[in-house]
């Protein structure tokens, strides 16, 4: 993978976010420190973590900030990686109890202090925010933001799931007081069609969740605000997956998309799992799709989505199946690398 400056930061950062809700649950000990350095022996540097991970489980919460610090301090590599939490959640049921007012400066501070004590750093080189909460002017947040980057506790800013107004209305309000706005967004997104309402991780619906629209990704086109997409692959349902999750995507729309990656997929002799990751990332502005698998082969499969450039007539198509230009057949894995480039 290749390094990229995000833009309005002083942070080089991979091709793929990796997401680790469930490392030190799903896997430990020495599985969990292979498929870190799976990810780092491919040139990944970015890692995605956050306050309420994996709270759903019994013994799970705050499980996945401490399995990356025990990461970080194994494989002694924390100048080399660049680590985002995310914190500002509101109640999740049972198992993630939370003040009602969880953008509270005191709410948010409580958050950036538990997470680094978990990972065991002085700093997060991006905190970002979970949800929004439309009670609290963007100036507020902001503010609040901000004095915790004056306490060296934050670098940079980023927001999940919050829409593309309250964004454009925070880093507004941002530029015109001299203080730092978002750099970065993570909303629900993939080449698949979400059903309503969507599905959270551990199966409960989530309406607060912010899917990105056409209008948004338009949006982003011309502002060039980076995008990390979670549930890029929507559950695995583009590797034929059938988990609660991945039905959650299952309609006629994403059948057909998922059909024509299937066959542009064997057109370039990879996986339909790569043309998905690949497919959001032909995108022309900076988007870093959120890997979550937790099986090793998975990641390796994953990671090679990184070779695959395709057209913007190729992304249409998937989309569409509008026949700008035919999915390109080439002979030999040489011709495989080129295809992508190709109109």
């Amino acid at each position: 993978m290749k390094q990229n400056r995000l833009q309005n930061t002083d942070l080089s950062v991979s091709d793929f976010c990796y997401g680790v809700m469930h490392l030190g649950t799903h896997v430990r000990g020495d599985d969990m420190f292979r498929l870190y350095e799976r990810f780092r022996e491919a040139g990944g540097n970015f890692f995605d973590t956050a306050h309420v991970y994996a709270d759903w489980l019994h013994q799970g919460a705050g499980v996945s900030e401490t399995s990356l610090g025990a990461c970080m301090r194994h494989f002694g590599d924390r100048e080399e990686v660049v680590i985002l939490t995310k914190g500002g959640l509101p109640a999740c049921g049972d198992f993630y109890r939370r003040p009602d007012d969880c953008l509270a400066p005191e709410v948010i501070a409580s958050d950036i202090t538990e997470s680094l004590e978990r990972l065991q750093i002085d700093t997060l080189d991006i905190f970002m925010l979970h949800r929004d909460d439309p009670r609290h002017p963007v100036g507020e947040i902001i503010e609040t933001l901000n004095a915790e980057i004056a306490r060296g506790r934050a670098r940079y800013l980023g927001a999940s799931n919050w829409s593309t107004a309250r964004i454009v209305e925070a880093n507004a309000y941002a530029i015109s007081k001299g203080l730092q706005g978002f750099v970065i967004r993570s909303p629900q997104w993939n080449l698949a069609q979400q059903n309503h309402p969507p599905v959270l991780p551990n199966g409960d619906y989530d309406y607060a969740i912010v899917p990105l629209s056409d209008d948004d990704v338009a949006w982003h086109r011309e502002c060039r605000l980076p995008v990390m997409p979670w549930t890029p692959t929507a559950y695995g349902y583009f590797a034929g997956s059938l988990s609660v999750n991945a039905r959650s995507f299952d309609n006629p729309i994403s059948s057909q998309r998922r059909e024509r990656a299937r066959q542009l997929a064997e057109k370039l002799g990879c996986a339909p799992i790569q043309i998905a990751l690949a497919y959001l990332r032909a995108h022309d502005f900076p988007v870093f799709p959120i890997l979550g698998t937790m099986n090793l082969d998975h990641l390796s499969e994953s990671l090679d989505a990184a070779r695959l450039s395709l057209t913007p007539e190729q992304r249409e198509w998937l989309r569409t199946g509008a026949c700008v230009a035919a999915p390109p057949a080439p002979s030999s894995a040489g011709a495989r690398a080129e295809a992508g480039r190709r109109t």
